[in-house]
């Protein structure tokens, strides 16, 4: 089943994360809803060599991230989940204090009131007491926060193994189904 999906690229490094998950949600031919912050922007620029321009494609739905008033930002949008990857700490923090100044936050903001589901995938380090107090306020409303540590038991070969795993992590969150990673098996099934 296709599914409404809000992603959001916010100003933290690791912007990778966010074009894979954008790229799988694209081929599969899920319904993207998209925002991009101005550093987010930057980022991707920086990291990637890409600009907005990428994500011009049929089923996507771009926003302005000063917006408020996109449909989006409201309760009744029938949305499957948000995901901000990267998810800066600046915009964990002001998610976590309910302060919704842009439409990333107030996206996040109403799924959460909804009960929906949102995946934060903060990409920083080191962290401070202030950092992981906002995380434990969103994961104590209901988010879910998944780091950006992609796992090594699988023997990664190339950068693009390390951004599936995390991609792969994220869709299980949104129930959606994959084949990025293989079911975990064991290499010495004895005792």
């Amino acid at each position: 089943m296709k599914k409404n999906i809000i992603l959001a690229i916010s100003g933290a490094s690791g912007v990778a994360y966010g074009k894979r998950l954008f790229d799988f949600l694209h081929e599969t031919g899920h319904k993207i809803h998209l925002l991009v912050s101005k550093q987010g922007e930057q980022i991707l620029q920086e990291e990637m060599d890409l600009t907005l321009d990428y994500f011009c494609k049929d089923g996507v739905t771009f926003y302005a991230n000063h917006n408020l008033n996109a449909k989006i930002a409201s309760g009744l949008f029938p949305c499957s989940g948000m995901v901000i990857v990267p998810a800066s700490m600046g915009v964990i923090g002001r998610i976590a204090s309910g302060i919704s100044d842009d439409l990333v936050s107030r996206a996040a903001d109403v799924t959460l009131k909804e009960k929906g589901k949102l995946v934060l995938v903060p990409r920083e380090t080191p962290i401070h007491q202030i950092h992981l107090q906002n995380m434990l306020t969103l994961s104590s409303a209901g988010a879910t926060i998944l780091p950006a540590s992609p796992g090594f038991y699988y023997r990664p070969q190339k950068l693009g193994d390390l951004v599936d795993f995390i991609v792969a992590r994220i869709l299980k969150t949104l129930d959606i189904e994959h084949d990025l990673l293989k079911p975990w098996e064991p290499r010495n099934k004895e005792g």
